[in-house]
């Protein structure tokens, strides 16, 4: 049947469509022909109010190049919803968001009882007890609440102005403003250094570095871990087994100090650079009581072709306190911890020289071409992020922004200077005692205490001195084979001169000392040195409960930093 005449009412095209009160007429190309069977059909019928109802009356059969095709059309469709009801309130609604709200509001005690209730526990161990472990110290009240605040909330992977996620604008801010002050904090010139302040410990910074400038396998040379270096400088066991990562990764040859003196001895250490050539010379370590030559260390550095990195972790408040001598005077990178005699929040930091190369180098400085321009840089932020870490933790940069700032005050240049004062006192006090000390004192924050000549072990001094409520920690000395059972125990002065103590008090804290080990002693000679047996010997030991009754009474003088008295 010819599409154009006939009279079913219903033609089709591909061009325009018209709906009129009249049969359907839809317009299509003339070459293109179909049948469709006269049958009737009504597609619309008028209503009173004027609307249309879509009513299909019989099926229509189209035929299509001779293939039938049938039709079918609802005869009944659903009326449309009213828009109005999807705007309707929503009863549960409210409930929902004061359930929100709930949940996002409590407060410790609330939210969680059984932690709040350890908690306040570990807060009044604290106060009640005497703080010597020299890598811990007490934060004040701005630093917590930067710890504590909303900037936990957001993830920043990136550095400044170059971040994987919006939203960052103020972050970067917090965080260039931490890097600025940095630098202000140990004198620097940003044109010649660098900062990346966002490793989450020294020790992650220490990799960081070696990641950029080394390669698996290729070598570095720290101050071995008797001998008071520091692990993540590489360090085996005496049976070979290798502890750090730095030690898997890389191979690590220790420098260490002379055993009559306890003083690193820089002879034997640049005679075995020479022959072990490392490509990254570590000085720094976590329990040397004395001052480091540096420039000593730069020379042999420029003579096997090492790269110079200082990890200032233990002593990078006295630096910026200047109370001692300066590493970035000597070395091409440092790191340190923020947490020590900084006071600052639990975390790591990394300074690289940047611009021209100013001292002829060996080796190249990163593994790349070797040009007259430093490129650490780009090689240890790239370390940091994407290398090893993710997103750094902006509620820590914040704290370590507000840590920097007090270092740079006359107060924070008065308290270090008081840490040196404290640490020499008991040093004093404790050789008037008749103790040995490693290195015969101290030049720093951290004094060594050799406890082989009263017999004792570190491991059961510091479990004495843990039921007395004193805190110090077990401290391989340079006679140890190593570190299983440790001669000597390492006291620091940072954490209660934070807390107000001056060098009276430490007089008094060496009387608690030695109390101590006399009372180890005792234990030792009645129970033996295995550790069961010495703990039986300490169960409802008299002499115990009375020194922890007197430390008790001397730690609740001092108030702690950060909370209200």
């Amino acid at each position: 049947m010819d599409l154009f005449h006939t009279k079913s009412g219903l033609s089709l095209g591909f061009t325009k469509s018209s709906i009129a009160d009249d049969p359907i007429s839809l317009q299509m190309d003339t070459t293109f022909r179909f049948s469709v069977s006269p049958v009737p059909l009504q597609l619309f019928e008028e209503k009173d109010d004027g609307h249309r109802e879509n009513r299909i009356e019989r099926d229509e059969e189209i035929r299509i190049w001779g293939q039938s095709m049938c039709v079918k059309r609802q005869r009944d469709p659903k009326p449309l919803p009213n828009p109005c009801k999807r705007f309707a309130p929503d009863p549960g609604l409210d409930q929902r968001r004061a359930a929100v709200r709930s949940w996002g509001n409590q407060r410790l005690q609330e939210a969680d009882p059984e932690l709040s209730e350890i908690m306040s526990k570990e807060k009044q161990r604290q106060f009640l007890g005497i703080e010597l472990i020299a890598s811990e110290n007490f934060v004040c009240r701005a630093v917590m609440e930067a710890l504590g605040s909303h900037l936990t909330n957001k993830y920043s992977e990136g550095m400044p102005g170059a971040r994987y996620y919006t939203g960052n604008h103020f972050i970067d801010q917090i965080e260039s403003l931490c890097q600025d002050r940095a630098l202000v904090a140990f004198n620097l010139d940003s044109d010649k250094w660098g900062v990346n302040v966002q490793p989450y410990s020294c020790t992650s910074a220490n990799f960081a570095v070696y990641t950029a400038l080394l390669l698996p396998g290729d070598r570095m040379m720290g101050l071995d871990s008797p001998s008071g270096g520091h692990m993540s400088h590489g360090w085996y066991m005496p049976s070979g087994k290798k502890v750090s990562a730095a030690s898997i990764f890389f191979e690590s040859f220790p420098y260490k100090v002379n055993p009559q003196t306890g003083f690193i001895d820089y002879n034997k250490l640049e005679e075995k650079a020479l022959d072990y050539r490392p490509k990254i010379l570590i000085c720094g370590g976590s329990s040397y009581p004395r001052e480091w030559d540096y420039a000593r260390f730069r020379q042999i550095a420029d003579r096997c072709g090492a790269v110079l990195m200082c990890d200032m972790a233990h002593i990078s408040g006295l630096v910026a306190a200047k109370e001692c001598a300066s590493p970035f005077d000597y070395c091409d990178i440092v790191t340190s911890t923020t947490h020590k005699s900084l006071r600052g929040p639990r975390g790591g930091i990394i300074f690289y020289r940047r611009g021209a190369k100013s001292r002829k180098q060996g080796m190249c400085l990163s593994n790349g071409d070797c040009t007259d321009q430093l490129d650490f840089e780009e090689k240890i932020n790239f370390a940091v992020h994407a290398s090893l870490q993710g997103g750094p933790h902006n509620n820590h940069i914040a704290a370590l922004a507000i840590a920097l700032k007090q270092v740079t005050t006359p107060e924070y240049k008065a308290y270090m200077q008081q840490v040196k004062k404290n640490a020499q006192a008991l040093a004093s006090a404790l050789l008037k005692r008749k103790c040995k000390l490693v290195t015969g004192g101290t030049d720093n924050h951290l004094l060594l205490w050799d406890l082989t000549t009263l017999g004792l072990t570190g491991k059961c001094y510091e479990e004495v001195c843990e039921m007395c409520h004193i805190t110090l920690n077990k401290n391989t000395i340079f006679a140890d084979n190593g570190a299983i059972s440790p001669g000597g125990v390492r006291i620091g002065t940072p954490a209660m001169t934070s807390r107000g103590c001056l060098e009276s008090d430490f007089e008094t804290i060496a009387d608690f000392l030695c109390t101590a080990a006399e009372i180890t002693s005792c234990v030792q000679r009645d129970h033996g040195k295995l550790q069961k047996e010495f703990l039986k010997g300490l169960h409802n030991n008299k002499d115990v409960i009375d020194l922890r009754i007197r430390v008790e009474a001397f730690a609740a003088q001092f108030a702690m930093p950060g909370y209200d008295s």
